[in-house]
Order: structure tokens, then sequence, then C-alpha cells
């Protein structure tokens, strides 16, 4: 039956994505079933978006719910549940404002948008720079892709927004050598993740905060990937102490459902987009809202930042024994549960492949990092089963 369907995929749909041969028809917890009955057990999270795993009983219920009173009805009115959505994120992050969008990607636009809207309104001229990150990534679109600091995404769609220069993560003399008096913006993750499960250091995330509060400048944290308690915090950069000018976030945040945010802190709020600067059809109507509601009420109730911290613990001790027993395995690294493997020697596309075989879902990282990022809800015995599972496909 999978053999039918990916046929008839192939032949409609755009070859952009190389998908692997399995046809996924439904979830539950953390398990995933293809169209022929076979079962897999879910370490990707459909890259870390289904924190509550699959056909969470409440969630599903609360999403029905709201599609039987409204789904749109575009931002020119008020909705509650925006209104309740907006009030859950900035009690969870302690910014001040929120614009919700359709995605990630478009998060970034929007983050892009506040810094130079920020520093024209302060300066009156418009030829602000920004500074990036090399091997991050912050989307397609042609703005989020002007700060990806992956030239083979680059080449083609060139030229892309000028202005932006790329510094070395966690290397703070390398970013204070590109700063100049018409920086506007440093945005960077908090995680790498495309890049290859790369953690901020302490000292290189104060010491860009400090550096942007010395200048003027705006700090951008990317938490799409790494935010949304993926990390044992709400938003990574909540470990570190350094709170961010603007934020944002998607992925974990709609648990499935698509949208996302930008998230700004009283200096960006005060001082850049105004009414007319920005907006979007679809973001933040009430069925999305809906969805971030829920997400956030279901955090709190069955404690998964808590849960994380614990189980991400243990993920981390028996991911680290594999390094210690096999060869190829260079080293761990990340946070809770986003988790890379480095790998050398064989193909880390092989080992993916073979997981799947063996009924195990996990994704790369860059070209030579297995990456586990898996719904928060998983227990010690799923992270046993997966280990397992991983040791066949090596």
């Amino acid at each position: 039956m999978s053999n039918s369907y990916i046929e008839k995929a192939e032949e409609a749909i755009l070859h952009t994505y190389n998908r692997f041969p399995v046809v996924f028809d439904h979830g539950e917890g953390v398990r995933l079933y293809d169209v022929d009955g076979k079962e897999y057990l879910d370490f990707a999270a459909g890259i870390a978006v289904q924190s509550l795993g699959y056909h969470h009983r409440e969630f599903t219920e609360a999403l029905k719910e709201q599609i039987e009173k409204l789904t749109h009805i575009s931002n020119l009115y008020y909705t509650v549940p925006m209104m309740e959505a907006a009030e859950r994120v900035i009690k969870a992050s302690g910014l001040q404002k929120v614009f919700f969008t359709n995605s990630g990607t478009e998060a970034i636009e929007g983050a892009i948008k506040a810094a130079k809207k920020y520093a024209y309104e302060r300066d009156n001229c418009a030829d602000h720079e920004i500074i990036a990150m090399h091997h991050s990534f912050h989307g397609r679109s042609l703005g989020a892709l002007s700060v990806t600091g992956n030239e083979k995404y680059q080449i083609p769609f060139r030229p892309l927004l000028p202005g932006v220069h790329f510094a070395d993560y966690n290397d703070l003399e390398s970013v204070k050598a590109q700063v100049s008096e018409k920086t506007c913006a440093i945005i960077m993750e908090t995680i790498q993740g495309e890049g290859g499960i790369y953690p901020a250091s302490e000292e290189f995330l104060k010491g860009v905060k400090a550096l942007c509060e010395e200048k003027d400048i705006l700090l951008i944290l990317d938490e799409i990937q790494c935010g949304m308690g993926r990390t044992g915090h709400m938003f990574a950069w909540q470990e570190y102490g350094v709170e961010p000018d603007i934020m944002t976030c998607a992925k974990a945040i709609g648990c499935g459902v698509p949208v996302g945010a930008f998230v700004l802190g009283k200096k960006a709020a005060e001082g850049s987009l105004k009414a007319g600067d920005h907006g979007t059809t679809y973001g933040g109507n009430p069925f999305v809202c809906a969805a971030v509601n829920k997400v956030f009420e279901l955090y709190e109730k069955e404690h998964i930042l808590e849960h994380v911290r614990t189980v991400g613990a243990y993920l981390e001790e028996k991911l680290d024994e594999l390094v210690a027993q096999y060869d190829f395995l260079k080293e761990r690294r990340g946070k809770g549960m986003m988790q890379g493997l480095e790998v050398t020697d064989r193909p880390v596309g092989e080992i993916v492949k073979r997981a799947l075989e063996h009924g195990l879902v996990i994704i790369t990282a860059g070209s030579n990092v297995l990456r586990f990022v898996p719904p928060l809800v998983i227990t010690k015995a799923d992270v046993d089963e997966m280990i397992e599972k991983l040791r066949k496909s090596f």
C-alpha cells in the first residue's frame, strides 16, 4: 500500500524533500503507525513539534471545541483565544508584546523587521546591518535565508538581504569584530539545531547581551526549536538568565497546529513596529490560538518542564554510554530533550534509514549528527527502547 501512495505523491508534489519511504497514517502517544500497520517509536516529534505526543485527548478536544465556534475572523477584530494566548506567552517569557505568525520562518521575518524599525526610529535612516552566526538556520524565506549561515542554502537565491555579517558561534571576539555603528541586531539560536546541536556557552551568551546593551543593539534569540520546554526550561535562554530583546518561537507552541510568534521586550515593543508596519491574514486566528492556550495549560497541568529535566538527564546518560561504547561516536551535545550524537567514519543517513527499518524515527542535524528531539512526554522506558533499536541500527 505504501508504494502506491508514494508513487502518487511523487507525481503531484514538488520534489523539494528527499522523503523516506514510509507513509504515516496515525499516531498515539509517542508511537506512529504507517498505512501498512507497522509501529514506530518516535524520537523526532515532527522536528521538535509534537511535544505532547500524538492524539492527546484534551488537546484534541480543545481543537474540536474551537472548530465548532470560530476558526478565522482576521486581525481586524479581537478574539478571546488570541487575548488568552498572548497573556500566556507573555507570562511564560516575561517579555512585553507578542505577534502571532503562521510559522517560525515568518516569526524570523517579523523579528528582523522589528529590529530594523527600532533602529530607523532611533536614527531616522534605513541602512542598518545585522550580525548572524555561521552554521545557523533560521528559515527558507528570503529574509530568514539572509541570516542563515549556510551558503548551500543561499547561493541559488542571491542577492539576499544586504548588510548581514556572519560571526562564529560561541566566539565573542568574532562577534565584536563584526560590530559597526550600523549594527541594529544580533540574531542567534540559543542552541544551534540544524548546525549540529551546539548550545551557546554561558560566557558567550552573556557577553553578547552585554555588547548589545552597550551599543544599543537588539538581541534576537531564535527559540523555534529549542524553546517550549525542550531543555527543561520553557525557553532555553531562561537557564542562562539572559533576556532577549526579541524572541522567536514556533514548532511546539502549537503542537502540530501551524503557529509561531515573535515576542518583544519593553525596549523593542515601545520603539519599533507600529500600526501598518506589519501584518498577517491568518496569524493568531482563533483556531491556532486555542491550540497555544491548551499547550500552555497542559504543560502546567502535566508538569512537563519537571518531566523533561528528569527524563532528559536519563537520555543524556544513556547517550553518553553509547559514546563510550562505540568508536564512531565522537561526542554527545545538547540540553534536555534536544540532543545530538556526532558520528565519524559512517554516513548518518544510513543509520537513520536502518533505524526506520527497526521501527525507530530519528533525524539528522548537519551532515554528521544524529538528532534526538522526541515528544517531551517520553518515559525512561521509551529511552531504553530507543537505545536498543539504535544499537541494532548501528
